[in-house]
């Protein structure tokens, strides 16, 4: 954990065309949020620069959808997956579509003392999910996870190691909408665990240029 506390130091190398499309947000205080004012669900608490829920009924809601309008993208986000139910969904990017549920989120699936990722986008005319039951990970750890989508091709990744990768055709750039953090968009499936920080930046980043532990 203490190590990913110089993980934005790495915004320095990076060109100035690729900073000005990100958005960071971190996850130290619960009213307000990459300068967002929050609404929250439950009681998550802050510990040590990072945002605990309880797996029960703890979430933040934020009113923005970060990617809305990107042809490409890359999500970056640490966090500590604690154990719980086996399906959480901890971070949910959701257009105001209802009729197509436009999404890109990210979720767990928690096997005894391990998990592993579910990394998902749908959208008008495509839905594509990347997940390995075999790629396993401890629990109780801090991780960096990644999705990246580079206008053809959709992949994940665990601590910069691809997890996964898929080609999606007829991509269609999101809309605006809004965010759930710790939670599914419709109250579902509660995050047990802790998020740090999240980084979304409109173009798909090698992992050389993700956040480093």
């Amino acid at each position: 954990m203490r190590r990913w506390g110089l993980a934005l130091l790495v915004l320095a190398a990076l060109p100035a065309s690729v900073q000005a499309r990100q958005q960071i947000w971190k996850f130290d205080r619960l009213d307000r949020i990459g300068g967002l004012r929050t609404q929250v669900i439950g009681q998550p608490r802050v510990e040590q620069g990072a945002t605990v829920f309880d797996g029960q009924d703890d979430a933040i809601y934020l009113p923005r959808h970060p990617l809305a309008g990107a042809r490409a993208f890359t999500v970056e986000a640490v966090f500590r997956p604690d154990g719980g139910a086996f399906e959480q969904r901890w971070l949910h990017l959701a257009s105001d579509d209802p009729a197509n549920q436009t999404r890109l989120l990210f979720e767990i699936r928690v096997a005894g003392d391990e998990w592993y990722l579910d990394s998902f986008i749908k959208g008008r005319g495509y839905a594509q999910v990347l997940i390995d039951p075999a790629k396993r990970h401890p629990l109780r750890r801090w991780y960096h996870v990644a999705q990246t989508f580079d206008g053809t091709t959709y992949r994940s990744y665990v601590d910069g190691v691809l997890e996964g990768e898929a080609k999606v055709a007829g991509f269609i750039p999101q809309g605006p909408g809004n965010t759930s953090v710790g939670v599914r968009y419709n109250r579902v499936n509660f995050f047990h665990g802790a998020v740090r920080l999240a980084r979304f930046t409109d173009r798909a980043l090698p992992p050389e240029r993700f956040l480093r532990k």
